[in-house]
């Protein structure tokens, strides 16, 4: 294929610090891929369809160039506020607000340029969606919050717990970003390679096998996540500042790397993993990692921190372990 042929002149190079030609295997470059393209589920509504209910969304303007979209169901004695990961939005959470709200009050959040939250050049660093989760707590006068992050947004919310911890209750994260590290060499290697320009050229039948590498066994209700992205394609506008925010997103989770700071996480933290994640490990940069070895790693390094592998589940283990995660999380909130 035609980003396969591209990537060839890069990762032969003698410039680089090591050659990757003996590995490229396809698969690999399509796992790769994916963290760059993520898992879109934007929506063109205003209305969110979860399982057999409609909720409406809300708009919280922040500042003069941010206004966040999002929806907020049930009550209870915990908040539990929801971040996407990369290429994602609110829509990856309805499974578990559909399952948590008869006993928590449930937000779930789109990050600005995500999903109906604002568009515009925003700097896309960890530190901005920080920030940005800070303002949006504090507008909304929440209390001793219950951060959930999958992938980035689970980066997102460990760097929140070091900056802001007595704004939490506690953590819980699905297929933390983080936790697996990389060397500088590598850090170089993806701002060489993931461009806006390499994301555009991904044609559509990779685009549906990379949504595929995000679960053990893609299910039909996830279908919807591959139509809303086809969808998205066909608004170029639209689309190319989606394909120029992603690498920056990429980029600025290897560049703010959270896991020195693990064991400044004083929250009690459960973290989620699929037996199954074909993400995490990296398959072709970390090889020879697993899974289990990645998140044990982490969770060791967080003073208060429970880890659950999740049996025939992939990245989106919220989805996909959903009826395994959900009764942990009720132990957990206790």
């Amino acid at each position: 294929m035609l980003f396969c042929r591209r990537l060839l002149p890069i990762l032969a190079s003698k410039n680089n610090m090591w050659v990757y030609t003996s590995a490229l295997r396809r698969p690999s470059l399509f796992t790769i891929l994916f963290l760059i393209i993520g898992t879109s589920t934007s929506s063109m509504a205003n209305r969110m369809e979860f399982s057999d209910n409609s909720y409406s969304t809300h708009k919280l303007t922040l500042n003069d160039t941010t206004t966040i979209n999002y929806i907020d169901q049930g009550k209870g004695p915990q908040t539990l506020l929801f971040i996407h990961g990369l290429g994602s939005n609110l829509k990856a959470w309805q499974k578990n607000v559909a399952a948590l709200q008869s006993n928590f009050r449930c937000i779930a959040l789109d990050l600005p340029n995500y999903g109906q939250s604002s568009q515009g050049t925003y700097p896309f660093t960890m530190d901005f969606f920080v920030e940005m989760i800070e303002a949006f707590i504090t507008q909304l006068e929440l209390e001793q919050v219950v951060l959930t992050g999958h992938s980035m947004g689970a980066q997102i919310a460990m760097h929140f717990a070091v900056r802001y911890p007595t704004k939490l209750d506690k953590l819980i994260l699905f297929a933390p970003a983080g936790f697996e590290t990389f060397t500088p060499q590598q850090v170089a290697w993806f701002e060489q390679v993931y461009t806006a320009d390499f994301v555009k050229t991904i044609r559509e039948e990779q685009i549906i096998n990379n949504f595929k590498l995000n679960f053990y066994d893609m299910p039909k209700d996830a279908q919807f996540m591959i139509d809303d992205r086809l969808e998205m394609r066909q608004d170029t506008a639209r689309y190319d500042n989606y394909c120029e925010m992603i690498p920056q997103c990429v980029l600025s989770m290897l560049k703010e790397p959270i896991y020195e700071q693990l064991p400044n996480i004083t929250t009690p933290t459960l973290i989620f993993y699929g037996e199954e994640d074909r993400l995490i490990p990296n398959p072709l940069l970390n090889a020879q990692l697993t899974t289990a070895a990645v998140g044990a790693a982490g969770a060791a390094q967080i003073p208060n921190a429970q880890l659950v592998m999740v049996p025939e589940a992939g990245h989106f283990v919220q989805w996909e372990g959903a009826k395994r995660v959900h009764p942990a999380i009720l132990s957990f909130l206790k």
